[in-house]
């Protein structure tokens, strides 16, 4: 039997996610050398090599890339079943892992956990802030307990319980030439200097689906991935960009306008997602009807 514990399959993880030595290791509260000794550890007992290194970036070679969800797998595995043996010792102590796109994590969750704390001091809750497609996959491969996100075209295994529906709006700066508009059709939005997603982006998805026949007749100025940081370059000034209205806070930012984009009006339903057939733990099934009586009295 391989001889690696699981120590060396945390290093191997975070080494997957942060893609740097130094980062990895900054995660996991150890140095870049011990977490140099862990990989090279794992990768003796595999006898594989898991990473290709170069002096500057490190990727997974092809059987990194499968060995890694298994991992992923079997450490969910064994912190579930400590959880499992925490509920039964103690009700209202253990861990629940929440997989949710970031919009989500700002609006939802700072809510809940506050209100989950002051019921279950002892619990912890491990918020997994990530892409909608992750949030997915988090659920499905049981890394984490349930998800927050938007509808997916989805996959049979998984349900979903719609909590909120929002559209889309425009922001800009105050000094934009449009920010005396009441609204924006999208076809003007596209005639001006705009920040755009990616299409490595949930929302990008939705919204080409969304919009059909309507076509950019300009580049955009930069395409990013995540709806925070279009935000944070409407704010320098960059050009204007679409957003779900869950991204801004309560109230607005006061920093930017906000107006409706229509023709089309363009939505998305954020809700709950779980594993069919899974049962939660009775922290996790807490936590669970916590937020959807919080989001639909």
């Amino acid at each position: 039997m391989p001889d690696f514990d699981l120590q060396d399959l945390y290093a191997f993880i975070a080494l997957c996610e942060h893609g740097s030595f130094r980062y990895a290791a900054e995660a996991i509260c150890i140095s870049q050398s011990a977490l140099s000794r862990r990989i090279e550890k794992l990768e003796s007992a595999l006898g594989v090599r898991l990473f290709d290194r170069t002096t500057r970036s490190v990727t997974l070679t092809q059987v990194g890339r499968t060995f890694a969800p298994r991992a992923q797998l079997l450490l969910a595995d064994f912190e579930d079943a400590l959880t499992g043996i925490s509920d039964k010792m103690f009700y209202g102590s253990g861990i629940v892992t929440v997989a949710c796109i970031p919009s989500a994590a700002y609006y939802f969750m700072p809510k809940v956990i506050a209100h989950f704390r002051q019921r279950f001091a002892r619990a912890r809750i491990k918020l997994v802030d990530t892409s909608a497609g992750n949030v997915y996959s988090a659920v499905q491969n049981r890394q984490a307990d349930f998800g927050l996100s938007f509808l997916s075209s989805g996959e049979s295994d998984l349900t979903f319980m719609p909590l909120v529906d929002e559209t889309y709006q425009l922001i800009c700066r105050h000094d934009h030439p449009l920010a005396h508009l009441p609204s924006l059709s999208w076809k003007t939005f596209f005639e001006a200097d705009y920040i755009w997603l990616n299409k490595s982006s949930g929302n990008r998805h939705l919204l080409d689906q969304a919009l059909g026949d309507i076509t950019a007749r300009r580049p955009a100025v930069c395409e990013t991935r995540h709806v925070t940081t279009m935000i944070g370059m409407v704010e320098a000034g960059l050009g204007i960009a679409a957003v779900p209205s869950m991204a801004l806070p309560e109230g607005g930012n006061p920093a930017l306008v906000q107006k409706p984009l229509t023709d089309p009006i363009v939505k998305r339903q954020v809700g709950l997602i779980k594993k069919a057939g899974t049962e939660l733990s009775p922290l996790a099934t807490e936590l669970e009807q916590m937020i959807i009586g919080l989001f639909r009295p």
